[in-house]
Parts: structure tokens; sequence; C-alpha cells
């Protein structure tokens, strides 16, 4: 047996009460949108709602169902962060950014911070597929107590690797080396796993292919196949987001593309559910999906689900439903929201054949907005988005709608920087 973390308030999940209910279904520029599109249609999920609670709700239809989850909880830093919402800012003069609250790492001390992430490393490993890999993305802060909790809930026989992602730049310290390193501690389910050796293999130094055309006796006889490439050590390098200019969202401790590429493409197969229940600012969801897997992800903040969706709807993802853990008894979703318009709003956007026209200077406050219909269950479906391109100030100011929608009650949605969604009817 391995020795045991142990605390006083150490406790397993406790029972919660609710359900995961649809608010709306998103198709990205309208794609595969069918007016008979059903409402659980959630290959791919997006879900508002602390992850305790929706991996509880998860349970009955995907216990040990999971082949790859990737979790990136807060650090145990004590640090709180701001995401940044502004456009067209100099990325040299930070106090001059437009922020908003991202989400707090606070924790009165370790027991805090271990009764957060204890019972849901349990949850996660419930959902885990027999033949599944868990990766779990820490560092120097408490990565030390998760090894401990991993080895209890997993077996320390299942461990598999700990990688460290490596990464330059500036730092504050003076009385120590930098801290410049994530670790990653990576679990199985059992002796079965997935690893697809061939797809992450990468091109061997440039060094070491002229040493071995240049000498037979290199690598003490053995001669490896250098077009083939070699698999990746656990140490990897991936520039930080913040040198990523064409990846940045603005939430704070956005991880690169690159690494949850590698992560997914060698523990996952195409049409593989990958899921992530911090999600953030939507690394993993972006990258399933554009390796051709499907995605669950939840976060419980309001600013990493808005960024998530409006990545998504940059990219030009599949379709997704995207739904809210709803607590006790009462879990109906109040369709449409009690926020509409006022009529001096409403005056400013009008359809023109098959055309939605906005009036300019309501864009400036907007990340993006949207046009739908609702069924007769009161489930919004977004058919047409216009979102604000990183690089610029305003969103398109017109969206074109399907045909078939045009003669349909329409309804537009406008999602504002600062958290806020107004709605309205086109009459």
């Amino acid at each position: 047996m391995p020795p045991l973390l142990t605390w006083d308030t150490k406790s397993q999940p406790p029972p919660i009460q609710g359900q995961i209910k649809t608010e709306s279904l998103v198709f990205p520029k309208g794609v595969d949108y069918t007016p008979l599109a059903a409402t659980d249609f959630a290959s791919n999920r997006l879900i508002l709602g602390d992850n305790l609670a929706v991996m509880s709700a998860l349970l009955p239809q995907y216990e040990e169902s999971i082949p790859l989850i990737y979790a990136d909880p807060p650090f145990f830093s004590n640090r709180r962060y701001p995401a940044r919402i502004g456009r067209g800012e100099d990325s040299r003069k930070p106090k001059e950014w437009q922020l908003a609250e991202g989400y707090a790492d606070h924790w009165e001390d370790i027991d805090a911070y271990l009764d957060m992430l204890y019972p849901r490393l349990v949850l996660m490993h419930r959902l885990l597929s027999p033949t599944g890999t868990f990766y779990l993305h820490l560092d120097w802060h408490a990565n030390a107590y998760a090894r401990l909790l991993l080895d209890e809930i997993f077996g320390a026989e299942q461990f598999l690797n700990e990688i460290i992602w490596v990464y330059h730049g500036p730092s504050p310290i003076r009385s120590a080396f930098n801290r410049k390193h994530d670790t990653i501690l990576v679990y199985t389910k059992s002796e079965k796993y997935t690893f697809n050796v061939d797809a992450v293999r990468q091109p061997y130094d440039p060094t070491t292919i002229k040493t071995f055309a240049s000498s037979k006796k290199a690598g003490f006889g053995k001669i490896p196949d250098l077009a083939r490439g070699k698999v990746p050590e656990d140490w990897w390098y991936f520039p930080v987001v913040a040198r990523l200019h064409n990846e940045r969202t603005g939430y704070p401790t956005q991880k690169p593309l690159a690494l949850m590429e590698r992560i997914i493409l060698a523990s996952s197969n195409t049409g593989d559910a990958v899921a992530d229940f911090f999600c953030g600012s939507g690394t993993t969801a972006s990258a399933a999906m554009k390796l051709g897997r499907n995605f669950i992800t939840s976060d419980v903040t309001w600013r990493a689900i808005h960024t998530t969706k409006k990545r998504l709807l940059s990219e030009n993802c599949a379709p997704f439903v995207y739904q809210i853990f709803k607590s006790g008894e009462n879990t109906a979703i109040n369709n449409p929201p009690t926020q509409t318009a006022s009529p001096e709003l409403s005056a400013m956007i009008r359809l023109v054949n098959e055309t939605i026209e906005i009036d300019p200077t309501l864009l400036p406050s907007l990340d993006f907005w949207e046009a739908g219909i609702y069924t007769p269950d009161q489930i919004y479906h977004s058919v047409a988005q216009a979102v604000r391109p990183l690089k610029k100030k305003t969103a398109p100011d017109r969206l074109s709608i399907p045909w078939e929608l045009a003669k349909q009650p329409l309804w537009i949605r406008l999602t504002q920087i600062d958290d806020e969604q107004v709605q309205l009817k086109l009459d």
C-alpha cells in the first residue's frame, strides 16, 4: 500500500442534487443546422457549473466511459488572475489593459485546497474508462501532494509519466533559480491503455542526423530510423501563450494548443470523447475539435465559458450543446431570459431579406452576437454568429441567416464584454 495523505477534513465526494439542463444548441456558421435537430444533441458539450456537481450529474451516463481526461485545476498559487478583455492594446503596457475578473486561486491553507482537489480527482477516476488515461497539470506549489492522492486513487502501479513542460519568460525571482516549468502527472486505469506512439513522433535534431551520417559507431552501434523520427522525451518545450499572438484569448493561465494536441494525439483516437472539467480558455475543446475528437468541458465561471464559446465560434467548431447545472429540485431553465432589450435597442437591429443588420454604434461593447430561434421546448438554436476577431475592435455588423429561418420568429442575443447578455425578438 502506498503512503496515504491525510488531513482533518478529507472526505469523499458528497451527494449533490440537481441536473444538467440544455440551454442552447450552437451551430457555428450554421453548419449542420437542421430544423429537426434533436435537443439531446450532445457529442460536444460545454457546461457551466461547479465541476463537482457537473461530474456527479454525468456519472449515470459516463461512468467508466471517457477515454481521456485532462485536468488543469488551480495550482494553489494563492493569487487572483484577471482576464484581459480589451482589443488593440499594447502588450508592453499592462497598466493600460482593460481587465475583468478571471478566476481566483486563493485558499485559506493547504487543507482547504486539498478539500477542493481530492473529491474531484475521485470523480474523474470514476468517469475514466478502464483503458483510459488521466493527465493532471500542476506546478511546484501542489504537485507533490497530488502525486500521493493519485497513487491512492489510481494505485501507484498505474503511474505512467511525470511530464515536465518547460518554457521561457520573465521572472522577478533573484534569490533562486527561475521557476519555468509545470508538472503533468499521467496515470492509467489499467495496463491496457491508448498510446499512439507514431502520432507524436518528432524529427531528430539536425546535429543528431549529422552525427549518424558521419560515423557508423554513433549510438553505440544502434542506428535509429532517422526518417521516422523519435518519441518525445518526458520533458516538453512549448512557448507560453503570451508568446503565441494568434492563440491569445485574454484568459489567464491559458495553455498552448500544441501541448494539448500532443496529449490528445497520444492518448485518444478519432471519435473519442476528451474531457476537461477545468476548461478555462477552452484549449482542450479547441484541440479535440481540430483532431476529430469530441469534447466534454465545463467550468464554474462565466468568464471561462464565455471565452470557450467565443473561441469555438471563431474556429468554426462542430456543433455543440451549451448546458447549465441546476441544483435542487427546480431545475428548469428560464428561457427566454427575463433580461430583454429596450425598444430603443430593438430599433437598432433589423432584418433585411436574409441578412440581419446591427447599428455599428452597438459593436464596441460586444464580444459576439448571434441569431437563432427557440424550439417548442424553449431551447435556443444559435444558427448564425458574428464574433469580434482577436486583433480587431468590433464584430461584423451583419449576419446572413439560412433562408428557412427568415420567415420564423428570430431572437438576437448580444453578449457584451463585461459578461452581460441581452436578447431581443425581431418582429
